[in-house]
């Protein structure tokens, strides 16, 4: 089995060295490209006005400036050319990506792209307290079996999974929970500063508190429980109860 691995945070992200050591459980053949610099927040977005360039860093392991979809395109189109892969596996994450997260992260992004181009993928965020002391044993000793599992049960085209763990040991996880998309109302803050010469710039970001919906089962809730949580996403973002009902009201003799 090929294996793709890619995510947001750079090449020299800690999660895609855990990720990539995950796939090796897995598999001999696998293949690591990434953004040169952390690209999180980049949604799934193209790099179209300027050239993308890329540089080997060493076998099968290459860096790319541009997002985490122009690396899976450079991946599939170019440097894997010759054979393309069989799985996709983003991250993993710094942070989690539930709820309305999902619509932002460029880790979902590569498992997207992926996926609009028929291979199975998997987007892989963890959860933390501390930036600069994330716990990864929990994706050390559950991933390649959740992966193997998602693999063996299959799913249909145009989907992606999205699995995220909890800040905690390995021994502490309560289990592992299918559930849907949690929600929230973003509320992420704008800081504002000034500049030596008095002229106002903007962060977006800080600690946000908006709050989560209180969906039973949902993504957010099942990781403040302790669960592993594995959430199945489309392509499709239609919503097809409301196209009926609007149908009436815009075409004749419906």
């Amino acid at each position: 089995m090929r294996i793709l691995v890619t995510n947001d945070d750079g090449i020299h992200a800690d999660g895609l060295g855990v990720l990539e050591a995950i796939a090796r459980e897995l598999s001999d053949d696998v293949w690591v490209v990434a953004p040169e610099e952390e690209q999180s927040g980049a949604g799934h977005s193209l790099t179209m006005h300027e050239p993308l360039r890329m540089r080997e860093i060493d076998a099968r392991r290459f860096a790319v400036r541009g997002t985490p979809t122009d690396c899976v395109l450079m991946a599939v189109l170019q440097i894997m050319g010759d054979k393309r892969p069989d799985l996709l596996l983003s991250g993993i994450n710094r942070g989690m990506n539930v709820a309305e997260d999902v619509t932002y992260s460029g880790t979902i992004a590569a498992a997207m792209e992926g996926t609009l181009l028929d291979i199975p993928s998997i987007a892989f965020s963890s959860n933390y307290k501390n930036v600069d002391a994330i716990d990864w044993s929990a994706p050390k000793k559950h991933g390649a079996a959740i992966v193997k599992t998602l693999m063996k049960k299959g799913w249909s085209a145009g989907n992606l999974m999205n699995v995220n763990f909890p800040d905690m040991p390995a021994s502490d996880i309560a289990g592992i929970k299918l559930c849907p998309q949690g929600r929230r109302k973003i509320g992420e803050k704008l800081v504002k500063r000034l500049d030596p010469k008095g002229r106002s710039y903007f962060w977006i970001g800080g600690p946000s508190d908006a709050p989560y919906d209180d969906l039973p089962g949902a993504d957010y809730m099942q990781l403040k429980k302790g669960f592993i949580t594995i959430t199945p996403l489309s392509m499709d973002l239609t919503n097809y109860k409301l196209l009926e009902e609007m149908r009436e009201h815009f075409e004749e003799n419906a």
